[in-house]
């Protein structure tokens, strides 16, 4: 009888229900539900549909049953910062915002006003994004400062959801520190900074750890579904559960999460809070077993999603690598990182006028804007490479490319060309494997984070590209 356990990852585009076993010390996967995501513009205002996630979250544990492999338990991860603020009654106050809209204009410096970045820096590691948590909240301050008053919890989305499995609240470490107002030294809530901000201290709740039981379904969710189950934890950023399914077993170890965003970093053990790590606009997320992921966040494969969709998707990825191959002379290369890219009306408008606006060839074909994309974003990576070397003194021969993006066969060659390392690319489902490491492991099948990465690198495929492969 195999012992199953179900990973729910939902990106910002998509869900999946995947579950997971072990066969012989390898871990096998099946995925057995997958959901449309996406922010919802309504009334001028990007929004999540919280109720109709909590739908397809509920539609993908029933497939369980119906294919008669019931997990011993399950865990959600999201993508990073947004949340929801509860009422003393558990309902939502106003609305479920997604980090793309454009309401936390303006609020950095209304932060900065109460506290220097160079401090709030010094004091999170976290690096400045317009959308971080604490932007955000200062955007209901200013707009809905009732909220505030009326609000008993704060929970990230993925503990939200774990809330209305279990009618347990517990708030995550791995996604909290995204909010940056988590204490890098203590790796609690700075319970000081909120104050000082003048958000409510009392709604935050103590952090956990990936591994901590929430506890079991309610009542009411078993008989939905038709069975009980543990609720247990993962690093429910999904970068965070990604960075657990890299297969580098050394401590040295230098990774790009690749997706919708490219997260490009390493594990450390302490943060790096200098002012050079601030200005070079590094992070000190935090990971499993309080393991710092230290990295830079880089516009990643949004671009090319978007501009896919803008051709009204009539090519797959691989057609567009391909189309990109075949404009690889053509010379124009964008910032990827610029904000001009963050949530553009009409992204292949938006890299037209960046191009025109500094004198470059203006790309029109569909192969021409594939080529400016992958060409800037490896061009990215590898000065990235240079940064993170820089900022702490150890070399790095290869690059690990996890998730959705080590597929993108072309981005890979052009990643080990531009950076002279070697890049080993998947697994490709790492945020999922990520997500069923943690439970594996606090169930004892998994012995640690070491062996799991090990079962990891033994269990799916790694391909391999050369720095002289271009």
């Amino acid at each position: 009888m195999e012992t199953y356990y179900l990973a729910v990852d939902i990106g910002a585009s998509s869900g999946r229900h995947m579950l997971g076993h072990l066969e012989q010390g390898k871990m096998v996967l099946e995925e057995i539900y997958r959901f449309e995501n996406g922010m919802k513009r309504q009334d001028g205002k990007l929004c999540w549909d919280v109720k109709g996630l909590f739908q397809e979250i509920m539609a993908g544990i029933k497939v369980c049953k119906e294919i008669g492999k019931i997990p011993v338990s399950m865990g959600i991860d999201t993508w990073a910062v947004d949340y929801v603020l509860l009422d003393g009654q558990d309902q939502i106050l106003g609305d479920t915002y997604g980090y793309r809209d454009s309401r936390t204009g303006g609020m950095d410096e209304e932060v900065y006003r109460i506290i220097p970045e160079e401090k709030l820096y010094a004091r999170t590691g976290i690096q400045k994004q317009i959308f971080n948590t604490i932007y955000q909240l200062m955007a209901v301050k200013k707009a809905h400062p009732e909220y505030l008053e009326q609000a008993k919890t704060f929970l990230m989305l993925p503990d939200y959801f774990h809330f209305l499995l279990t009618g347990e609240k517990r708030s995550e470490y791995t996604n909290a520190t995204s909010t940056q107002l988590v204490n890098a030294g203590t790796n609690q809530w700075d319970t000081e900074l909120i104050e000082l901000l003048g958000f409510n201290r009392e709604m935050f709740l103590p952090l956990s750890q990936p591994g901590t039981v929430v506890g079991h379904f309610r009542k009411e969710i078993a008989e939905q579904v038709g069975y009980d189950c543990q609720v247990v934890l993962p690093a429910t950023h999904d970068t965070g559960s990604a960075v657990m399914a890299v297969p580098c077993v050394e401590e040295d170890c230098l990774y790009i999460s690749s997706g919708t965003w490219s997260l490009m970093g390493i594990e450390s053990r302490k943060a790096i809070c200098t002012e050079e790590s601030r200005k070079r606009n590094f992070t000190n997320e935090g990971g499993y077993e309080y393991r710092y992921r230290y990295l830079k966040n880089i516009m990643g494969l949004w671009m090319i999603q978007s501009v896919r969709h803008e051709l009204n998707d009539a090519y797959s990825f691989a057609q567009l690598c391909d189309l990109a191959v075949e404009s690889r002379d053509f010379s124009s290369r964008v910032d990827v990182n610029d904000q001009a890219f963050l949530a553009p009306e009409h992204m292949i408008t938006a890299i037209q006028d960046a191009c025109r606006a500094s004198g470059q060839p203006v790309p029109e074909t569909p192969g021409q804007l594939a080529a400016v994309i992958y060409e800037s974003l490896s061009d990215s990576y590898a000065e990235t490479v240079q940064e993170i070397e820089g900022l702490t003194g150890v070399h790095y021969d290869t690059i690990h490319i996890v998730g959705g993006g080590s597929n993108a066969d072309y981005l890979n060659r052009l990643t080990a060309a531009k950076s002279g390392r070697k890049v080993l690319a998947g697994p490709g489902e790492a945020t999922a494997i990520g997500n069923l490491m943690a439970q594996m492991i606090r169930q004892g099948e998994l012995q640690g984070l070491k062996a799991a990465r090990a079962c990891v690198l033994a269990s799916f495929p790694i391909r391999e590209y050369g720095s002289e492969n271009h």
